[in-house]
């Protein structure tokens, strides 16, 4: 017996299969791009987390002081920034002016303000915010982002010796305070980083010689580099 072919049947069994050709196409292609742009976004990402060099050592401490402004500032006010850490105090009669004067060759090597500088006393009850502000003047803090930090004592010990790793010791006059010449760079993700020399990271930077200078300036741009 015949039976006759129902062409509406026909007709739909037919765009159905070209809706499936489509649909299985629209896919494949959706496929293809998704697989393109997460490949291009994992080459970007492994770009910009790329090691660009530098040893990390650690996290920065966490911190919450009072600048020569008299404002509070704190590490999170970094957030994003590169910056570089010393210890200093106004009335260090030895190696204090050269750190200084050093410190402003790094600061003058970034004329655009783009990184960061906190300055921390090691003797906060003489150095007020007051105190600070006209050394700064005196010694040509220019930049908006040069912190020169005070607080409690226990505080700005404790970010040295611990959170730094930087020797600070207290002293009844100012040629019995002692402190190291080295200044700290950190990245701006908040990780405390330093270059390799045979192999070994210098975890610091001397802050007393031109080479410890062209060293930091140097490594500096290289994070800047990395971060673009």
């Amino acid at each position: 017996m015949n039976r006759e072919r129902n062409p509406y049947c026909s007709l739909f069994a037919f765009d159905f299969l070209a809706m499936k050709k489509k649909l299985h196409s629209f896919l494949y292609s959706a496929l293809a791009l998704a697989l393109l742009l997460g490949s291009a976004w994992g080459v970007h990402t492994l770009r910009k987390g790329k090691s660009h060099g530098l040893f990390i050592v650690g996290k920065a401490p966490a911190f919450c002081l009072t600048d020569q402004h008299n404002q509070p500032f704190c590490n999170t006010d970094f957030k994003g920034k590169i910056w570089v850490v010393d210890f200093f105090f106004t009335s260090c009669p030895t190696i204090c002016p050269v750190m200084t004067a050093n410190m402003v060759a790094v600061q003058d090597a970034f004329a655009d303000n783009s990184i960061g500088i906190a300055s921390f006393s090691i003797d906060p009850e003489t150095d007020t915010p007051e105190v600070l502000q006209a050394y700064a003047q005196k010694k040509g803090v220019r930049s908006p982002h040069w912190h020169l930090l005070t607080g409690a004592e226990d505080q700005i010990y404790d970010i040295a010796n611990k959170g730094f790793n930087s020797y600070a010791k207290a002293g009844d006059t100012p040629e019995n305070f002692e402190h190291s010449g080295r200044f700290v760079l950190v990245d701006a993700q908040g990780n405390i980083v330093c270059r390799k020399e045979n192999s070994k990271p210098i975890f610091f930077y001397d802050g007393m010689t031109p080479e410890g200078i062209a060293m930091l300036i140097e490594d500096i741009h290289r994070l800047k580099n990395n971060d673009q």
